[in-house]
């Protein structure tokens, strides 16, 4: 399981973007989002770059921390 920052998330609908951006990204899966954390948890079916993580979570309104 794979574990990043996320910044700018401050509520449940942030949650559920969070969740569901990197749940669009092909080979991830089992998404868990923390907002107490500020963080997000997931299992990678095949290697994801970094420059996919932060493009999903940009589009969503946040940032990868």
């Amino acid at each position: 399981m794979s574990t990043i920052k996320v910044v700018g998330m401050s509520c449940q609908h942030c949650v559920n973007a969070v969740t569901n951006a990197l749940s669009g990204i092909d080979g991830i899966q089992d998404v868990e989002v923390s907002l107490e954390k500020g963080e997000a948890r997931f299992t990678e079916t095949k290697p994801v770059s970094q420059d996919a993580l932060r493009e999903a979570l940009k589009k969503a309104g946040h940032d990868l921390g």
